[in-house]
């Protein structure tokens, strides 16, 4: 054993032996990020959960169930796609995690489900501490926002597959809906209203063409800033993605509610239909709304088609609610009460047999 030793020690003149530094992974800068984030994570909180960040499992007490007669678990993972390049360029990190928690915890709303808790999972090229619990602190921001907690999480360090700054993030999550409450297309009648929720932005939604028209065709800078937005181009295009998820679970205590549709790749048609039963059509009006300039930039320098831009794009409109036409009022009135900017933008309609949809009319409102 004396003899290995020495031959492979760099004081015998040898070289030292491989080890996980030498790959490029920082174990130490690892357990730093951990002791920076957990501030941020004992915030997201909820009575349930049980234990610390740090174990190999987040626990959450399922007792809290009980008070449920019949409950259904409903589960959702997503990321934010390369939008997360344009903070990698800017440097900003915090936001980029609201915009995984608005991701999956909006889609778990959307049958009426409460959510629960969260975890993450963030790939990056090297350890940056500080950098990782910007990240998660966006993270558990956007878990307050939702009404969840982030129970746990995983960093990976991947040198050699990604640069040194370049990273991504992915989440799942689960929430818990009573069976006879479960929200969807079983509900909607014709006749209902077809409420929209206004979008902070372009969301998360559609940077691959975002970046492709306005950098690669338009050769237009981060830092530029841009008259209709009043702020720079990099400022728009990072905004946060709205978190609905609270916002509708009022609207499901204070008025009927008979589906949720969150507008996110696909558009808001597409998005929309997945929520139409057989028989009926959800009838859009562009002249009830008007589009952020953002997407009249994106749609103008580019020369997109009004079909691929809307098709790609949530279009200014970033949550639909379904509520009986009798129910409008107050919905817009819970919702505005909540500062959420909402109103009538269509109708459920009667079709043909077997035809289901949703279809946009009219111009947008200029």
């Amino acid at each position: 054993m004396s003899s290995v030793s020495d031959q492979s020690s760099p004081a015998a003149g040898r070289p030292s032996g491989a080890s996980y530094a030498a790959a490029g992974v920082d174990i130490e800068a690892g357990d730093r990020a951990v002791e920076l984030m957990k501030e941020w994570v004992r915030k997201t909180q909820r009575p349930e959960v049980l234990g610390g960040l740090g174990g190999f499992a987040g626990l959450f007490d399922a007792s809290a169930l009980k008070r449920y007669e019949r409950p259904l678990l409903a589960s959702a993972t997503d990321g934010v796609g390369t939008k997360v390049d344009l903070a990698r360029q800017l440097g900003v990190y915090d936001s980029i995690g609201h915009d995984l928690v608005a991701m999956v915890m909006d889609d778990i709303v959307v049958c009426g489900a409460e959510p629960l808790f969260m975890t993450d999972y963030i790939c990056v090229g090297k350890v940056h501490p500080e950098r990782v619990a910007a990240i998660v602190k966006g993270i558990a921001e956007g878990c307050v926002l939702a009404g969840c907690a982030l129970v746990g999480g995983e960093t990976a360090e991947h040198p050699g597959l990604l640069g040194p700054d370049d990273f991504d993030v992915a989440g799942a999550g689960t929430g818990v809906v009573e069976a006879d409450r479960l929200l969807g297309a079983d509900r909607i009648r014709s006749g209902d209203a077809v409420i929209a929720m206004a979008a902070s932005g372009l969301h998360s939604n559609g940077y691959s063409l975002v970046r492709h028209v306005l950098f690669e065709r338009a050769g237009l800078s981060l830092d530029q800033h841009i008259e209709e937005f009043g702020r720079s181009l990099g400022e728009e295009l990072l905004e946060p993605t709205k978190i609905y998820s609270l916002d509708c679970l009022a609207l499901t205590r204070t008025t009927e509610v008979h589906a949720f549709s969150h507008i996110t790749g696909g558009g808001l048609a597409a998005n929309l239909a997945r929520v139409i039963p057989d028989g009926l059509h959800a009838i859009v009006d562009r002249e009830t709304w008007t589009p952020a300039p953002v997407f009249d930039l994106v749609g103008r320098t580019g020369e997109v088609e009004r079909l691929e831009l809307e098709k790609t794009l949530n279009m200014g409109v970033g949550m639909i609610a379904i509520v009986p036409e009798e129910s409008a009022d107050a919905a817009l009135a819970t919702l505005g009460d909540r500062g959420v900017d909402a109103w009538i933008a269509g109708e459920i309609t009667e079709r043909g047999e077997h035809t289901t949809g949703a279809a946009l009319i009219g111009d947008y409102a200029s």
